[in-house]
């Protein structure tokens, strides 16, 4: 292996071995799962053609937002070297040309053969698998297949141009099918390789201008939502939004250079994205930011007892999933104390957690601040860390995580919002409350009674983009009385627990509130015991993914 295909690397990070490729004189392309464990052991490329070329050791500068699973998207990443190489890098096919080969080769390291492999297969005509793969045949039934070592592989036609990276392999000597990312899709990950793809459809000089606009973008860290700047690009007959949404702005502007035929879309993008960066910087909370620990419940749609529980870790804007899977109500509890612990390995060492638990509407009284933090510590959840709960439904609501978001972005610029009191005994129809709520554009509203006592006017603040919601979980239960009671005095204590705390600080305010029930001599007759706090920021949250028990998913 000499001259145009010395590009071929070796990447090992501790046990785990895998292929990659050359693309400039310092940066490799991987699978993310051959990398996973970066964190825990140093990532180390080799050049097969060249023998002084071993060992070097590497960085990943990019990761595509692979969160661990065999079917999850976004597995590639870009390794830094820490050195140049005087090697040719590899050279690329225009997009679409994988299918019009007749076979492609891919040059892996199986185990037991540390100088490599050749295998021959190819990528079946049509759609992608999921938006994402391309499937792989072998062209024989005897040969080398696409064994462990060969995720990372460049897969090349005959003339060793690249047209995608081999992604997926069998893991058997008797299955003999894989996937790979084709080009077109690798794009979508790291935008910048869109300036190595000859006949993208693009002129060079609007890719690198977009290329550059993303690379500033990200190094000023601008607060950009991916999927509006897309839709704004690609207009209203353009290509629709991708399901699953875009994990960042360089995926969004990968898709369109690499999928949107025509080069309006890719101007107007950099048009939009240029205007962002130059528009005078909005007033910034002086807050810390939260990282989520989202733990999702919803109907698995596989009986009354059956539900779907996810938890993820939220980090650097991506979701990062622990664990999903369908068990019986009673079970949840137990899950989530073990699942939510293992979240905390995948936020940074600075991060301020905040537990969100998003739930089904007739859940949203569920004790969940009370739950232990696990079989060998008693403390509630509520009093250990920030807890908050969400509504699922107004969670998946584009049109209320507009209205939630430009009402969060006018709270940064404010003082601390009064509380909007939603008292017993008054005759206020459920659409009253709602006009009121939004007349006086209320942030922050108490209810002295739980959700279940009178649905249709507590519906009626959920319905209202009001970004905070409290209310007494074993409050008043029959709310038409006249006079006060323990709801009353609620509130009278919640206004003066909550005065001056700025709406990002809640969560926080409210754990104190927890702890100081908790410690208190009469902790039951403690007015804060069971205080219930929906939190709802869409900006600190990544995009809703697809429901939970889709067969799409």
């Amino acid at each position: 292996m000499t001259g145009g295909t010395a590009w071929h690397a070796r990447v090992e990070c501790g046990s785990e071995v895998g292929a990659g490729f050359l693309v400039s004189g310092r940066h490799v392309l991987t699978c993310a799962h051959v990398v996973r464990r970066r964190e825990l052991a140093p990532v180390a490329v080799s050049f097969p053609a060249d023998r002084e070329l071993a060992g070097i050791p590497a960085t990943v500068i990019v990761h595509g937002g692979w969160r661990g699973g065999p079917t999850d998207p976004g597995d590639l990443a870009v390794l830094e070297l820490d050195r140049e190489v005087p090697l040719e890098p590899a050279e690329f096919a225009a997009p679409g040309e994988d299918q019009a080969a007749t076979e492609l080769i891919a040059y892996g390291f199986p185990k037991g053969y540390d100088e490599g492999m050749l295998a021959s297969y190819r990528a079946l005509p049509g759609p992608l698998i999921s938006d994402e793969w391309a499937q792989l045949e072998a062209l024989t039934a005897h040969g080398q297949p696409l064994a462990p070592g060969f995720s990372g592989a460049a897969a090349t036609r005959a003339d060793g141009r690249v047209v995608g990276m081999v992604s997926t392999v069998a893991g058997g000597r008797d299955i003999r099918v894989g996937r790979m990312l084709p080009t077109q899709v690798m794009v979508r990950y790291w935008p910048q390789l869109c300036e190595l793809i000859p006949a993208s459809g693009h002129p060079p000089e609007a890719v690198r201008r977009l290329n550059a606009l993303v690379r500033r973008a990200a190094a000023e860290g601008l607060n950009c939502p991916p999927d509006r700047l897309y839709v704004d690009a690609v207009g209203p007959f353009g290509p629709p939004l991708p399901e699953q949404g875009f994990a960042s702005l360089g995926a969004a502007a990968g898709y369109v250079m690499g999928e949107v035929p025509g080069t309006e879309a890719v101007t107007r993008f950099a048009d939009r994205l240029r205007e962002l960066l130059d528009a005078p910087p909005a007033p910034r909370a002086v807050a810390p930011g939260w990282s989520p620990i989202l733990v999702e419940i919803e109907h698995s749609g596989a009986g009354a007892d059956q539900v779907t529980v996810e938890v993820s870790a939220c980090r650097d804007g991506h979701r990062r999933r622990v664990d999903s899977r369908r068990m019986p109500r009673a079970a949840v509890r137990e899950f989530v104390q073990l699942r939510v612990d293992a979240a905390f390995d995948h936020l940074a060492p600075d991060a301020q957690e905040l537990l969100a638990f998003v739930l089904p509407r007739e859940w949203l009284n569920e004790p969940v601040a009370h739950w232990e933090c696990g079989p060998e510590d008693c403390t509630p959840l509520g009093s250990a860390h920030p807890l908050v709960v969400m509504d699922r439904s107004r969670y998946r609501s584009g049109r209320l995580r507009h209205q939630l978001t430009k009402k969060w972005q006018q709270l940064d610029a404010r003082t601390a919002p009064p509380l909007h009191r939603v008292d017993c005994g008054g005759r206020e129809r459920p659409a009253g409350l709602r006009k009121r709520l939004r007349d006086e554009g209320a942030a922050l509203a108490g209810f002295s009674y739980p959700p279940g006592a009178a649905r249709p006017h507590f519906e009626a603040g959920l319905n209202t983009p009001v970004p905070v919601l409290l209310w007494p979980r074993t409050g008043c239960t029959a709310p038409e009385h006249d006079g006060p009671c323990a709801g009353t005095a609620f509130l009278d204590e919640l206004g003066n627990g909550v005065t001056g705390v700025p709406p990002v600080e809640l969560p926080r305010r409210v754990m104190e509130l927890r702890e100081a029930a908790e410690a208190d001599d009469d902790p039951d007759g403690h007015w804060a015991k069971d205080v219930q706090l929906l939190w709802d920021d869409p900006r600190c949250f990544p995009r809703p993914a697809a429901s939970l028990h889709s067969p799409v998913r």
